[in-house]
């Protein structure tokens, strides 16, 4: 502890030296503040070091600063110039002048002392102590706490796993960008990685991830100074680009796409990718921005995602840039989806039924269950108008299981009639991917009371390449359960024969696109037509004929082998209601015929 004479003036705690030694009052002073944890200084109105606890001499030796060189009669003032930022400092000094006059309790500060070792944080505060003005200042160490608070508050704004900033974090820094006073073009880009699920489902979430780490990396490395790059979450990653018009915002994407273009070393194995790119923007020649242009940030990546969408449309792994037709197609999908969900609790949706041909009896022997939506302004609706907004707006499982429903309860009700039909029901592989398709096929027979052997269920070739495990295990429960199972649109993807093998099918159908090819070149036709054919042989299975639309088509499918046949050449769908009369009328014309 070091005291002061105060040049022999009179102190109201008598902080002086009386024959070398400091008075009564002032050993009370004294012993109070050595006892600080803090470093601590006893200073007078005028700025001038009275006392120094001996923490504030172990501080001062410890950091070997000349910055912090005051002791007792030094100016405490001057010390603080140094200290604290030049326009915080005669802040600070003026509310110490007024705490020492009495118009204030206490004073308090924050500061920053930049050190060789790196930055170290301190609070600072002070309280008057008596009458005459003199103040007692500490300064405590409060840098691991401040590390923590920044460490705490970077984890909120960054991604975990590649460290890019977060969603949170990119909108904010994409509203202060179109805050900012004079700026100039704003781009926003939006990347979603084409084939990202394969790469986690094949080699493993660690794969993924390791993926995602690389990508994040390239991106970063392909912006300009200046550019930010962000994860949304997922595979789903934005670029902020600052002053960048639309060729800089183009040739940026063009950059990132050669980027995720280059292949990925994952798990021992070279991986290639793609990724579709949409690009929004202010002030972005060609982007539409003039009507209603966007001013925050969800705007922005809101329209960028479409324009991204809209790339993945066009065949994935492409650029587009932002239009105003986008956003309107959007808000008519949105439209559309509000209004199905009315829709199904209502009764505007309707089954046709569209005859399937036993091509060896020539009898019909089945329908297919098709779904419509006689909309109340619009009128009577095909699927193509409203399953798209489904599917975007998580509506394909209430409305496959509403579907079910219903074609059980037809099929039940023919049944009672004496029309024994196959009533095929369509389900997507999104709804596979749910889980649920073997409790709601189930549970549909049950609340119909129809016997299994009269339903089946049409899986599409993609909801097998999806997960074909998963699928093989709810479609062998169906079979199990006395449900036909039929594999759909074989010839229109790319799913391997491995995968197809494990589908426990007894149906396999010859896509419509393969059919419609007989139309000019037969040879062409014949021969794929015949390799499904023969696949399905091999596997055991029926093969029916979809989309036959001519008589020649029909001949053809059935030289080839297809026991069943469908399409327009054979019946249109038509309401339940008058499946019975075409029924009966078909056997007429055969008897005839016959």
């Amino acid at each position: 502890m070091r005291t002061g004479t105060a040049g022999g003036a009179d102190l109201p705690l008598d902080v002086r030296r009386r024959g070398g030694r400091p008075s009564a009052p002032a050993v009370v002073v004294e012993a109070v503040l050595d006892a600080l944890p803090s470093p601590t200084l006893l200073i007078d109105a005028d700025g001038r070091v009275l006392l120094t606890n001996t923490a504030w001499e172990h501080a001062a030796e410890l950091l070997d600063d000349d910055r912090v060189r005051v002791g007792v009669d030094g100016d405490y003032f001057a010390m603080a110039h140094r200290l604290v930022a030049d326009e915080d400092t005669g802040n600070l000094i003026e509310r110490l002048r007024a705490l020492s006059r009495g118009e204030c309790d206490s004073v308090q500060a924050d500061y920053a002392l930049e050190q060789r070792d790196g930055t170290r944080w301190y609070h600072l505060q002070a309280s008057r102590v008596d009458q005459a003005g003199q103040v007692v200042v500490t300064h405590t160490d409060v840098t691991s706490r401040v590390r923590a608070e920044r460490a705490s508050d970077w984890r909120a704004r960054h991604d975990t796993l590649t460290e890019l900033p977060n969603r949170a974090h990119l909108h904010e820094l994409i509203d202060a960008e179109l805050a900012r006073p004079g700026r100039g073009p704003v781009s926003v880009l939006f990347l979603d990685v084409d084939g990202f699920k394969e790469v986690n489902d094949s080699l493993g979430h660690e794969a993924g991830d390791d993926l995602l780490r690389q990508i994040a990396g390239r991106l970063t490395g392909s912006t300009r100074v200046g550019d930010t790059v962000g994860r949304l979450g997922g595979d789903e990653f934005v670029v902020l680009c600052r002053d960048c018009d639309t060729a800089g915002a183009e040739a940026l994407a063009d950059r990132c796409r050669a980027g995720v273009d280059r292949p990925f070393e994952l798990a021992g194995r070279l991986v290639r990718l793609g990724v579709s790119i949409g690009i929004a923007g202010i002030g972005l020649a060609g982007a539409d921005d003039a009507d209603a242009p966007p001013v925050r940030s969800t705007d922005l990546v809101r329209d960028a995602d479409l324009a991204m969408y809209a790339a993945k449309a066009a065949g994935r792994n492409r650029v587009r840039l932002f239009t105003a037709d986008l956003r309107s197609a959007a808000q008519r999908r949105a439209t559309v989806a509000a209004e199905l969900r009315e829709a199904l609790h209502g009764d505007q949706l309707e089954l046709h039924y569209q005859p399937v041909l036993h091509l060896p009896s020539d009898r019909c022997t089945g329908v297919e269950a098709l779904v419509r939506w006689r909309h109340p302004e619009r009128g009577l609706l095909p699927p193509a108008d409203f399953l798209p907004s489904a599917a975007q707006h998580d509506l394909i499982g209430p409305l496959t299981r509403w579907v079910l429903r219903a074609a059980a309860r037809q099929a039940a009700a023919w049944a009672a009639d004496g029309l024994w039909l196959v009533t095929g029901v369509n389900v997507g592989a999104a709804y596979v991917a749910g889980g649920t398709l073997v409790d709601d096929v189930l549970a549909a027979l049950g609340e119909a009371g129809l016997p299994p052997e009269l339903l089946q269920v049409e899986v599409a070739e993609s909801a097998v390449s999806a997960d074909a495990e998963h699928a093989a295990a709810q479609l062998t429960a169906l079979r199990l359960a006395g449900v036909e199972v039929a594999l759909d649109d074989v010839g229109s993807g790319f799913s391997s024969l491995v995968e197809l093998a494990t589908v426990p099918a007894g149906v396999l159908t010859v896509d419509r696109s393969l059919v419609a090819v007989a139309a000019g070149r037969r040879r062409q036709a014949a021969a794929a037509i015949a390799a499904v054919v023969a696949l399905g042989r091999v596997w055991g299975l029926r093969c029916q004929a979809e989309g036959v639309e001519t008589a020649d088509q029909l001949a053809l499918v059935g030289e080839l082998g297809c026991t069943l046949a469908q399409g327009f050449h054979i019946a249109a769908p038509m309401p339940a209601a008058e499946v019975p009369g075409w029924m009966a009328a078909r056997r007429a014309h055969a008897a005839g015929g016959a």
